[in-house]
C-alpha cells in the first residue's frame, strides 16, 4: 500500500491507489458471510499512516447481531494501533449506492475528521466520493463530551 499523503499524489498515482483499494475491497466483499440477505459488502479503511485494513459483512441468524464491513475494518485498524482514518472505501453490488449505515457513519466519525473521504463503490469502481461531513452533517463526536478529543479536528464546520 502507499504510505504517501493522498493530497501529494499525482492523478496517476491517485488512480493507482484507488485501483489497489478497490481490489482489496472486492476481495473483502467476496469473503462476506451473508447467507440470509445475499447482500455482500466489503470495506477498506486507510489509516493516516497509509496502512489499509479490510473486512466484510458477517450476518447472523439473529439479524441484529450481524457485523458491518466498516465496523470490522475499523476494529482491525484499532487493533493494529492506528487511530485516524484517512479514507474509507465501501463496496456493494446492485443499482443503488451502498453507503455506510448510520451506525457505521458514527463509527467512522469517531476516528475521522470533516475532510475524510468516503468512496462509495460498485463492482465497476468508485461511483461517488464524498467527505465525511457531506455523509454525516452536524455530527456528534468526542469533543461534545467535554473530554480530551482524540483529534482537534471537528465536523462542526457547517454549524
Amino acid at each position: 500500500m502507499h504510505n504517501q499523503d493522498p493530497r501529494l499524489l499525482s492523478t496517476g498515482q491517485t488512480e493507482s491507489r484507488h485501483d489497489d483499494m478497490l481490489a482489496l475491497a472486492r476481495l473483502a466483499m467476496q469473503q462476506s458471510y451473508s447467507p440470509y440477505s445475499q447482500f455482500k459488502v466489503g470495506a477498506v479503511v486507510v489509516a493516516d499512516n497509509g496502512q489499509a485494513f479490510t473486512a466484510c459483512n458477517v450476518e447472523n441468524a439473529s439479524y441484529p447481531e450481524g457485523t458491518c464491513a466498516e465496523a470490522g475494518a475499523i476494529s482491525a485498524m484499532v487493533m493494529a494501533g492506528a487511530r485516524r482514518i484517512r479514507e474509507v472505501y465501501v463496496i456493494g453490488d446492485g443499482e443503488a449506492l451502498v453507503t455506510p449505515c448510520g451506525g457505521c457513519r458514527q463509527r467512522i466519525r469517531e476516528f475521522a475528521d470533516a475532510t475524510t473521504m468516503v468512496h462509495i463503490c460498485g463492482l465497476e469502481g468508485i461511483r461517488k466520493s464524498v467527505t465525511l461531513n457531506e455523509l454525516l452533517p452536524l455530527s456528534f463526536g468526542p469533543e461534545h463530551l467535554d473530554q480530551l478529543s482524540p483529534s482537534s479536528d471537528t465536523l462542526d464546520d457547517n454549524a
